[in-house]
């Protein structure tokens, strides 16, 4: 993925106002869903599934529209609709052949460990004909992201011929959809394996409200005492990366957006 400069080819800009760039609305496109995106939406609300605000949705597209990832890697696919937004942004929806897209990315893989949900995402990569580029992993983060450190430990000493692993190197762009239980530490795994300039975009988990008391030695936490503990990490997290790296918080109708991107 090009720098921040480079991709804006605004190299007198400082690192602050690049960021602002990126994290700025598109005003060139618009917020309508394709017919596939609708779609899913739709299903989603039969299923009773939770959806990502259309604010947050369309804002992700926008970031992920200036970048030029060669490889990403969703964390927490559903039944594909974010990632029906994305396909539409690099491929162009079918049902519209003279829309203008950007560039896409070399390797896409989506990770759902939910099996019925992964065969949904299968046959909506072949959809838009990027099977060869796109796939769905049907396992869990965590055992997606122990694997991965496995393989790289095991094939520091091998040549790159030979070299398989389960996420295509360097990761330029991850974006996290998962729940808030376990959002929070997927970001905090995934932004070590970014590439330098990589960015990630999630979700800020939701402001613990009330009082949950102080968890009990010999007693496992309470759901709630454990979510706090959660977003303490979270700030912890947040504050750490802003320091070292570049961090950022976008308020939108429905959520606030989480941008990371490693220094280069």
């Amino acid at each position: 993925m090009t720098g921040l400069g480079d991709g804006f080819d605004l190299p007198q800009m400082s690192e602050r106002e690049m960021f602002e760039k990126l994290l700025s609305e598109d005003t060139q496109r618009d917020s309508n869903e394709s017919k596939i995106a609708s779609a899913i939406g739709e299903q989603m609300l039969i299923m009773d599934l939770h959806q990502i605000p259309r604010s947050v949705r369309v804002r992700i597209r926008d970031i992920v529209g200036r970048l030029s990832p060669k490889n990403v890697v969703i964390v927490g696919g559903g039944i594909g609709h974010l990632t029906a937004w994305l396909m539409d942004l690099w491929c162009g929806d079918p049902a519209i052949p003279d829309d203008v897209v950007i560039e896409r990315p070399e390797t896409v893989r989506i990770i759902e460990e939910g099996g019925k949900f992964g065969v949904i995402i299968d046959r909506l990569l072949r959809r838009y004909d990027a099977s060869s580029w796109a796939q769905v992993i049907t396992n869990s983060w965590t055992e997606v992201f122990a694997e991965n450190l496995s393989w790289n430990a095991a094939s520091t000493t091998l040549p790159d011929s030979v070299r398989t692993l389960p996420l295509p190197q360097p990761i330029d762009l991850i974006i996290i959809d998962l729940p808030d239980s376990n959002r929070v530490e997927a970001a905090i795994q995934a932004f070590p394996l970014l590439s330098p300039g990589g960015v990630m975009i999630t979700l800020e988990p939701q402001v613990p409200t009330g009082d949950v008391g102080v968890p009990e030695s010999g007693r496992e936490p309470t759901s709630a005492q454990v979510l706090v503990a959660s977003f303490n990490r979270w700030i912890e997290f947040v504050r750490e990366t802003n320091t070292n790296h570049s961090a950022a918080l976008v308020e939108l109708t429905g959520g606030t957006l989480a941008v990371f991107r490693r220094s280069a």
